[in-house]
């Protein structure tokens, strides 16, 4: 006799045993009761009670716009780095220029304190078919309502600043002039040595080296420490490590093609995935960002917005006297 046989013998020896009400007993318990245990087992379903369900669908957020304060703490996106070029501003100055995609930016899941005990939203990008998909990320995806997404990433944001899930979130929610944060996962390069890796000079080119002239040296000393101390620079993995390029600098933003150009370099290679948010040190004005995003009007056709350049000014840079 198998396992699952004799599990549901003895369940229902004793659900036999045990009946749903009693005659000895003054209480009357529900059937429903007596049974939940055997039926939570068997079912491919949990059984969740009204109540619950009562309490998750109470909050409703609505998506508008609110007032930002210095406390809030707005989303953040995923964009895809599509690789590097440069452009001229007004002044004739050279700008080194990033450019990102940000690909169909949804909310996918909101996270309450009610609920998950912290307050985020997680931001789907991109698309995804779900035979590429686990069976868990396919009914995540399914119960939340939203199609499915290639790429989930969670920023904590204020409880003024949640939306709705489903809500889309674009490149107008950033603005030009303003810095952000841009976190990505750096080149991988593989295992190499410490110059290459950390620059170190290397040992002599001609006279007094004998195949070792990219060597890493000594490494200690002799018995005062007699060890090795920790954080030693030695040949090892380089690359492909989660980075943060801080304070960057957004030149231009396109609506139309859902493009953000940066001023500089951010981690990764071409097509990988980076995550922008609004920058730590450096905080736009709040009263230029729209918050908790940008909504925009029903007659607006983002096919045809121009591209939005950040203000530079009206003296040249180049004609400044010392």
């Amino acid at each position: 006799m198998s396992a699952l046989s004799r599990g549901l013998i003895s369940r229902l020896r004793l659900l036999s045993l045990n009946p749903a009400t009693s005659s000895s007993s003054s209480t009357t318990l529900p059937a429903t009761t007596s049974y939940s245990h055997f039926f939570r087992c068997f079912a491919s379903e949990a059984l969740v009670d009204g109540a619950e369900i009562a309490e998750d669908r109470g909050r409703i957020i609505v998506a508008k716009p609110g007032v930002m304060t210095p406390q809030s703490k707005r989303t953040g996106v995923i964009a895809v780095k599509c690789g590097m070029s440069a452009r001229w501003d007004k002044w004739g100055a050279r700008v080194p220029i990033t450019v990102l995609w940000v690909d169909d930016n949804i909310v996918s899941q909101v996270k309450t304190p009610e609920k998950e005990g912290i307050t985020a939203l997680q931001i789907g990008c991109g698309q995804k078919k779900a035979k590429h998909l686990t069976k868990p990320e396919v009914g995540h995806f399914r119960a939340q309502g939203v199609p499915l997404k290639r790429k989930l990433r969670e920023f904590p944001v204020t409880e003024d600043a949640l939306l709705p899930v489903g809500m889309s979130i674009g490149v107008r929610h950033f603005v030009p002039g303003q810095y952000v944060d841009v976190t990505g996962i750096t080149r991988g390069h593989g295992f190499q040595g410490v110059m290459k890796r950390y620059g170190h000079r290397g040992g002599p080119a001609s006279h007094g080296a004998s195949k070792s002239h990219r060597s890493i040296g000594s490494t200690g000393q002799r018995d005062d420490a007699g060890r090795v101390f920790k954080a030693k620079k030695m040949p090892g993995r380089m690359g492909g490590k989660q980075r943060t390029v801080k304070n960057v600098w957004i030149y231009k933003i396109d609506p139309a093609r859902n493009l953000i150009w940066v001023r500089g370099q951010v981690p990764g290679a071409e097509g990988n995935f980076v995550f922008i948010k609004d920058a730590f040190y450096k905080k736009p004005d709040v009263s230029i960002l729209p918050f908790p995003t940008y909504f925009a009007p029903e007659d607006e056709d983002p096919s045809k917005l121009e591209p939005l350049v950040a203000d530079l000014g009206e003296v040249d840079p180049f004609m400044v006297a010392d």
